[in-house]
């Protein structure tokens, strides 16, 4: 007998591989048929545009000189572009307009005008996905969506901060005129925000452009003769839905990041407000250290935890304040740090030490910035410097007049 003859595969083995074979094909399909693709991604797509159009740049010259770093300090991007004439600033802007688009530092209306290049761009690339026959039908729904909020973003009057086309989209929006406002607010939202979801028809106050339109609106009632500008900043990696990404402090880091990179590159303001929901409130709470000084207020709204254990381990001297509606479901959601996960104590804790505001009539875990709402007012108080106006929770009543 073949001394070897033991090791012959039998029939049920290979039947039985053939079946582990054939279903993991079937798990292959399945995920790519979630994602939208029944075919391997093309190769020549790009994952990373913005990356590779910073490299562009950075093997360009132009006027006969090299381009700055785009990762220079706003100072010296400034520094740059007042050496431009304005038909030199806009064929730059032309050639590179994601780069220019994104650079903190570069004029604002010039990056305005970038982005709504890098937008119509890649409306061009989603309407084509629209027809492409490699996407499923899901797929193909998903461009039709995505194309549909792309246009939007180029609609006439609207002012385009930040844009990055890249996996779910990142991007910022400026209501009011920034390079003239001496108070400058940002909305800093939680998770399941990107490019689709930045903006919604129903429902608008609970996305943030309407959070951040609505804000606008409610401060120049609060305060008519403020200079005032608001962003709707959606400008980092959120978590997708509420899981170990939410529960974690990794992608808050990476946002912390780039959050004090917007506040270092706003072109003027005397005072910065930021107002932060849900997940935003950790991203806030982890960037709050080493904000610049004129980050005068920090407001949370359902907020998980701001991963301190009381407004002293933020290590911020602007004012804290803290709001959660009766509703809310955050407060079910325990408040500890343990091995990475959670995000600490409690912002409406009386022990955190935060000023308590009162969110009377928001409803709901979204609902602050809803018209109408006390949550609202309080916001736009805090936003055009009306401290000493905003009303304050039942269980804090001289918030308003607490320590600096």
């Amino acid at each position: 007998m073949n001394s070897f003859s033991g090791l012959a595969p039998s029939s049920g083995f290979l039947q039985s591989a053939a079946w582990r074979a054939s279903f993991a094909l079937v798990v292959v399909f399945v995920m790519l048929a979630i994602t939208g693709w029944t075919a391997v991604r093309e190769s020549h797509e790009d994952a990373n545009p913005l990356a590779t159009a910073r490299a562009a740049w950075r093997h360009t010259t132009f006027l006969g000189r090299p381009l700055p770093d785009p990762g220079a300090s706003p100072a010296a991007l400034r520094a740059f572009f007042a050496t431009l004439g304005r038909a030199e600033k806009q064929q730059l802007a032309a050639r590179h307009p994601l780069v220019v688009g994104n650079m903190g530092g570069a004029p604002v209306q010039l990056r305005y005008r970038a982005n709504r290049m890098a937008v119509d761009d890649a409306r061009a690339i989603a309407e084509t996905r629209m027809t492409d026959d490699r996407l499923t039908p899901v797929g193909r729904q998903e461009a039709r969506r995505l194309t549909h909020r792309l246009t939007s973003l180029m609609s006439p009057g609207r002012q385009i901060l930040a844009f990055d086309p890249a996996g779910g989209g990142r991007v910022a929006e400026v209501f009011g005129d920034l390079p003239a406002a001496n108070r400058v607010s940002v909305v800093v939202p939680g998770v399941d925000t990107n490019l689709s979801t930045f903006e919604r028809t129903a429902r608008a106050t609970t996305a943030p452009v309407g959070m951040a339109r609505s804000l606008y609106d409610a401060e120049r009632k609060a305060g008519p003769d403020s200079r005032t500008a608001v962003i709707a900043w959606a400008d980092y990696t959120t978590p997708a839905g509420v899981g170990v990404e939410a529960a974690t402090g990794q992608l808050a880091e990476a946002g912390a990041v780039r959050l004090r990179a917007l506040v270092e590159a706003l072109p003027s303001s005397d005072a910065v407000s930021l107002f932060c929901h849900s997940y935003g409130s950790v991203v806030c709470g982890v960037a709050a250290r080493d904000l610049p000084s004129n980050v005068e207020d920090i407001a949370v709204a359902g907020s998980p935890g701001m991963r301190a254990g009381n407004v002293t381990g933020l290590g911020t001297k602007a004012r804290v304040w803290a709001m959660r509606d009766a509703d809310d479901w955050i407060q079910d959601v325990p408040n500890l740090e343990v091995g990475g996960l959670g995000h600490g104590a409690d912002p409406v804790d009386p022990s955190f030490g935060a000023r308590l505001l009162s969110a009377d009539g928001a409803v709901g875990h979204a609902g602050y910035f809803a018209p109408g709402t006390r949550s609202l007012r309080n916001f736009a108080l805090v936003g055009v410097g009306a401290t000493e106006s905003v009303e304050c929770a039942p269980n804090d009543p001289d918030c308003s007049t607490g320590p600096a």
